[in-house]
């Protein structure tokens, strides 16, 4: 064994552990049938993932993509300007950084119940309408698919920030200034320097936030109120209270082919820029 090996070997057993072990048996039970009580039993088959393709289950897959894309969406609009303007901030840009992770000091639980008593009828969106007279009754900000949406880019604005910063960090300023130089108009350097040099960040980022707005559980179920059930949601229902082991292993194994397929995309559309 030589050195490099032996480096990697705790790593290398480290993940045999606690990743690759965990998921075989969760590949594994999702061949498997619904113990009568829980649990799993014999025999082997393949209905967990037939059942995947009833339209009721489609529908939650539909969802699961389409707000967690809405949501990359918005994170790439809102999160571009902001990492732009971290990276030409000069002296300043190490503290809009430290704002950018403010967030992170406290809960994921705390923060997604901090738009709860925003948003609710109660809530301060609704009191400064109301005393305002801008409305006579509350609005529904709460418990449906745009509370979710906005919970999301909120949480996972930041994923799409950093990396997007690193990538802009690095810009050239001779390269704007060649641009300007040749003519071209600020939308156009925008266009045509700033966002092709930027696609690897925007790519890792658009991962860092699509990946886990698809599994996302915690935010729907509170600021959805059981009204916008997600894919992630669907899964922690089937291994607790339906118990139904083997059909949320099959929609757990589902998302994470769908992750895969996402990233081999990513990847393959990289490796093709670089060989041009």
């Amino acid at each position: 064994m030589n050195l490099r090996a032996s480096f990697l070997l705790p790593s290398r057993a480290w993940t045999a552990v606690f990743l690759a072990a965990p998921l075989c048996i969760v590949a594994a039970y999702s061949f498997l049938t619904r113990g009568d009580y829980g649990g799993v039993d014999h025999p082997w088959t393949l209905e967990s993932y037939r059942r995947l393709f009833d339209p009721v289950y489609l529908a939650i897959l539909w969802r699961s993509v389409w707000i967690a894309s809405l949501a990359t969406v918005l994170c790439a609009i809102l999160g571009f300007p902001l990492a732009l303007f971290i990276a030409r901030a000069g002296r300043t840009k190490n503290l809009y950084l430290q704002l950018v992770l403010l967030p992170f000091w406290t809960s994921f639980l705390v923060r997604t119940y901090a738009w709860l008593f925003i948003l609710r009828d109660t809530g301060l969106i609704n009191t400064i309408l109301l005393r305002l007279h801008i409305v006579n009754t509350p609005l529904p900000l709460l418990y449906n698919d745009a509370a979710v949406l906005v919970g999301l880019v909120y949480n996972f604005l930041p994923f799409f920030v950093l990396p997007l910063y690193a990538t802009l960090e690095r810009l050239d300023p001779a390269l704007l200034e060649a641009a300007a130089d040749l003519g071209a108009k600020p939308f156009s350097t925008l266009w045509r320097v700033i966002i092709p040099i930027s696609a690897p960040g925007i790519a890792a980022g658009s991962v860092l936030v699509f990946v886990p707005c698809l599994g996302a559980y915690l935010t729907p179920d509170l600021l959805g109120g059981g009204k916008t059930v997600m894919l992630g949601n669907l899964i922690q229902n089937q291994f607790t209270s339906a118990r139904d082991w083997p059909f949320g292993a099959a929609a757990s194994i589902a998302l994470m082919a769908i992750s895969a397929l996402l990233l081999a995309g990513i990847m393959r559309s990289r490796a093709a820029r670089e060989l041009m």
